[in-house]
């Protein structure tokens, strides 16, 4: 059974995209740097958002 991709491997598989806007990047800057392995509501729906933006789903 394949584990669900952690906060860390979303994160750099989003970073990956080179067509990453600044403001994208910034975000994703800042979630990476959270010291806990979860996200809250709302920076996991900026993060959902993203990857919908940029055709990654999570």
């Amino acid at each position: 059974m394949a584990q669900a991709p952690t906060v860390g491997d979303r994160i750099s598989r989003l970073r990956d995209n080179e067509n990453l806007e600044e403001a994208a990047r910034a975000v994703l800057k800042h979630l990476g740097e959270l010291k806990r392995p979860y996200l809250t509501a709302v920076e996991e729906k900026l993060l959902g958002l993203i990857g919908k933006e940029y055709g990654i789903e999570n």
